[in-house]
């Protein structure tokens, strides 16, 4: 038995998540069928994280046990065959000890947000961004960020229906800049709450609106309070960016 790890990226636009659901496609179901057509083999495939319905990844770690003697390149290419047209690929594929996880063992997280901040309707990037027509402070937007980063209790950050037994969680990064029209929201922690990134986006673009003051974040975040939440970005702008493993 060998333990392929295999980075993907997708888009969630067609997708109900990535983990598997009674109620609709998934990116696992996906390529564990592709697996199977490959190889024979039923398989369960593990990941670094889960994303909701229409969130996106570029990369996004996950792993398979498969039986079969075959060339970690000849795997993933084989895969992408049979994944088509499902819009997902397989970018990278390596072996791995027995021992390591594609969840358990990743030690960190990154997540991107992308907004594309315009009066003009989107065309390459509907789907694939969340299009605000009204101008976006971004510096502001940062500034407010900043409350978030560090050791907190982010209840009012996480959705009524996560599944964590903690809220507490130490929030390393959260960067927003502007790229013209862009403005994009950079997360990085070692894990994250549902719906977290995109609570604290959809919060964040009211101080870039005017409607919050910075310190508002801060006493969001103090009230541990989901009614305190400001707004909850939508799904398709958020992207699974990387998973970070020890060297």
């Amino acid at each position: 038995m060998t333990r392929f790890a295999l980075t993907l990226e997708f888009d969630g636009g067609p997708f109900m998540g990535l983990q598997r659901q009674d109620h609709g496609p998934t990116v696992q179901q996906a390529v564990e069928e592709a697996v199977f057509a490959v190889t024979g083999e039923d398989v369960r495939m593990h990941s670094a994280g889960r994303t909701d319905s229409g969130v996106h990844a570029l990369g996004m770690v996950s792993h398979v046990d498969i039986e079969k003697d075959i060339d970690p390149f000849r795997l993933s290419q084989a895969i992408n065959a049979k994944l088509r047209p499902d819009p997902i690929a397989v970018v990278a594929c390596s072996i791995k000890p027995d021992d390591w996880h594609a969840r358990f063992s990743c030690t960190g997280r990154r997540y991107e947000y992308r907004i594309v901040n315009r009066r003009a309707p989107l065309t390459l990037e509907r789907g694939r961004a969340w299009h605000v027509t009204r101008a976006l402070d971004a510096e502001a937007m940062h500034e407010a960020a900043q409350h978030l980063v560090g050791l907190h209790n982010f209840t009012t950050f996480r959705s009524a229906h996560c599944q964590a037994n903690d809220p507490v969680k130490t929030l390393d990064r959260l960067d927003v800049s502007r790229e013209g029209d862009h403005v994009i929201v950079r997360a990085e922690a070692r894990s994250f709450l549902h719906h977290q990134v995109r609570s604290m986006v959809g919060t964040l673009s009211l101080v870039g609106h005017g409607q919050w003051k910075p310190v508002q974040v801060a006493q969001a975040l103090a009230a541990k309070d989901r009614a305190a939440l400001g707004l909850n970005a939508p799904p398709e702008g958020l992207y699974f960016v990387e998973a970070i493993y020890p060297a």
